[in-house]
């Protein structure tokens, strides 16, 4: 197994919605390890493939005690969210940014395993907001393009600060620390190319996916 390098807000990959899998074998088993072992590494709550280079709708998640992946995710929603939702979500993809966001709160995901068996998750509060991110992120969606209003002019005043490339260096260089490979070659990924947006908390309801 190996500790995958994370891609970062600007890679067109993060932007372009994943291929369906439709090749099942020791590969795909590896990528899965890699990413798990990658998500744990990181303290990340969830990691979609595109966010270590593999344009593949492979995500995987770890909440709360329960953790697995799943592989092409067809996602159903619960009611709207509450107005009085005010979780906080980050990214790993968005390293130092959190932002208050509504999300359904409950979620249900149908897939595949590796190997091709089906696969359902279900869940509420951070389990189902996990959903929702990991699977955004298979559709080429960033949670900072559901932000609106203020909240969306605070983060995106935020990332285009020369504040934020120091970030963004200091994160890059912690996490290749843990490097193990360059692996995204392998499935076809693509080359890198104040108010309620804050620093991103460490732990609780703004876990980084």
């Amino acid at each position: 197994m190996a500790v995958l390098g994370i891609r970062i807000i600007g890679d067109p990959i993060l932007r372009t919605p994943a291929a369906p899998v439709t090749s099942f074998g020791p590969e795909l088993r590896k990528l899965v390890r890699d990413m798990e072992e990658t998500m744990i590494d990181v303290q990340g709550a969830g990691l979609a493939a595109p966010q270590v280079g593999v344009d593949l709708q492979v995500f995987t998640y770890r909440i709360d005690g329960r953790q697995g992946y799943v592989i092409n995710p067809v996602l159903e929603l619960g009611a709207e969210p509450a107005a009085d939702d005010h979780d906080v979500e980050g990214c790993l993809s968005v390293p130092g940014l959190g932002s208050f966001l509504p999300r359904s709160n409950w979620a249900r995901v149908t897939g595949v395993d590796t190997d091709g068996n089906p696969v359902e998750v279900e869940g509420t509060g951070m389990l189902a907001r996990c959903l929702q991110h990991e699977t955004d992120h298979l559709q080429g969606r960033l949670y900072i393009d559901r932000l609106t209003g203020a909240d969306k002019r605070e983060a995106m005043r935020a990332i285009r600060s020369a504040g934020y490339n120091d970030v963004v260096g200091q994160t890059a260089a912690q996490r290749a620390r843990s490097l193990g490979s360059v692996f995204a070659g392998q499935y076809g990924g693509a080359s890198t190319g104040a108010n309620r947006s804050a620093t991103a908390p460490a732990s609780g309801s703004g876990r980084t996916q």
